[in-house]
């Protein structure tokens, strides 16, 4: 190889090794975020676990006349699908897109997506699946704020009659190299099959305001573990797909130096013959 070829060699082992230095980046920035939203899973959890047991118990008092309860219809069905803001995570949105295609096989004329992260807007609308709202966007470490909004649109859209079943289509998170997309009802609530004996039991002021209050705040919450769950998936995504890249990053420097420096000592060895070659001619 002429010593050109050499240059450009050279340029693209410098051009491997920034590749390389932002991929290290990017996975540290992943690893730290993935650390903060782990602790903030593990200290929700906690919290989702003690409302979920309280919601159990008081649903038991509901009317089956409610709005909130009820059998699904089998239309007007809403999927609320957490996808990335971000790429570089490596096959994390394909693995809910694939999931979503999937369940849209035999429903989807009846059903529409309630979009959270940009990423997913360009698959579902390749498919053409209907996009009822979105996409919202959260951030690194969801806001209650964020949920809230996202809380109010859906409880409208369901109390409108727009739809008449709400599901949640997230990743959860359950160790850094292992993760599952959960399909779940948010809306109408399942009942549970022992009743609640209200002449034992005082609400107040009441027990409608009571049961919308704690209504309120177990689908808060639900969204609020759901994302948790997705944003610490994705950070672990990315941490694993930065971390790879970067693998592969040293072994392409590896084989392209090993590459050069043969070539370069091929170049020596011959200029060396060909000096040699050169002072043998003169005698």
């Amino acid at each position: 190889m002429s010593a050109a070829g050499l240059v450009i060699l050279k340029r693209r082992i410098e051009s491997i090794k920034k590749t390389r230095k932002i991929t290290r980046a990017m996975g540290l920035v992943a690893t730290s975020k993935l650390r903060k939203s782990r602790n903030v899973l593990v200290g929700n959890k906690l919290y989702f676990d003690k409302i979920s047991s309280i919601f159990r118990e008081i649903i038991k008092y509901i009317p089956e006349d409610n709005i909130y309860v009820g059998a699904p219809k089998d239309e007007n069905c809403l999927y609320v699908v957490f996808t990335s803001d971000k790429g570089l995570c490596g096959s994390y949105n394909n693995y809910v897109v694939n999931k979503m295609k999937d369940i849209y096989i035999d429903r989807k004329e009846k059903c529409g997506i309630f979009l959270i992260g940009q990423r997913g807007k360009g698959h579902f609308e390749r498919l053409n699946f209907k996009i009822i709202s979105g996409p919202w966007e959260l951030s690194d470490l969801p806001t209650v704020e964020e949920v809230k909004a996202i809380i109010n649109s859906l409880v409208g859209l369901y109390k409108s009659g727009e739809v008449s079943e709400i599901n949640l289509v997230y990743t959860k998170f359950i160790t850094t190299v292992k993760t599952e997309i959960i399909v779940e009802r948010l809306l109408p609530f399942e009942r549970e099959n022992a009743e609640g004996d209200m002449d034992y039991t005082i609400f107040e002021p009441s027990f409608e305001e009571v049961f919308e209050e704690i209504a309120n705040a177990y689908l808060k919450e639900k969204i609020y573990y759901a994302a948790i769950n997705a944003k610490s998936s994705e950070h672990s995504a990315r941490m694993r797909a930065m971390d790879g890249a970067t693998q592969n990053a040293n072994d392409l420097l590896g084989k392209l130096q090993l590459k050069y420096n043969r070539i370069r000592q091929s170049s020596i060895t011959q200029e060396i013959s060909e000096i040699v070659g050169g002072s043998e001619a003169q005698r």
